[in-house]
């Protein structure tokens, strides 16, 4: 086994008002998070669910840009649709129902001429390796990945 090789990553948030945060990552510009009017907030950025998902995305985009590398896996463009359920009962306390995602459909459109075989092999390895995939499987949220050509 070899030694674990850990790195740290860090934000930092900030209230602003109502349903309003600032977040701060590195020496990028700060994003607002809030959520939609018809949940209370002003719609003014993604809410935290949404950076979920689009957190699934870039991951996942990450992960398969080094392991197509690995595999010799060639495409020219790759594109992702996520679709995550909540039920809003568990953010609102009862009891027995989780707050968090109940499901996420993970679509995976390629740009590519490799086989279905050469795709499905990419997908295992990059459901296996990636981070924030990893992190929904592993709190039970049921994760359905569809991964096709475009």
């Amino acid at each position: 086994m070899t030694t674990a090789q850990l790195i740290k990553v860090a934000t930092e948030g900030k209230w602003e008002k109502g349903l309003q945060t600032s977040i701060n990552i590195r020496e990028f510009e700060p994003i607002i998070v809030d959520e939609p009017k018809s949940l209370g907030g002003t719609d003014k950025g993604p809410n935290p669910v949404e950076l979920v998902l689009a957190g699934l995305s870039s991951c996942a985009s990450v992960m398969i840009a080094l392991i197509a590398k690995e595999q010799d896996f060639s495409y020219t463009d790759v594109k992702f649709k996520n679709e995550g359920t909540l039920d809003l009962r568990g953010l609102q306390g009862v009891e027995g129902v989780s707050p968090h995602f109940q499901s996420v459909t993970f679509d995976v459109i390629f740009a590519t001429e490799e086989s279905k075989e050469r795709i499905d092999a990419l997908k295992e390895e990059v459901e296996r390796r990636c981070p924030v995939l990893n992190l929904l499987a592993d709190a039970g949220i049921k994760v359905e990945g569809n991964w096709v050509k475009a």
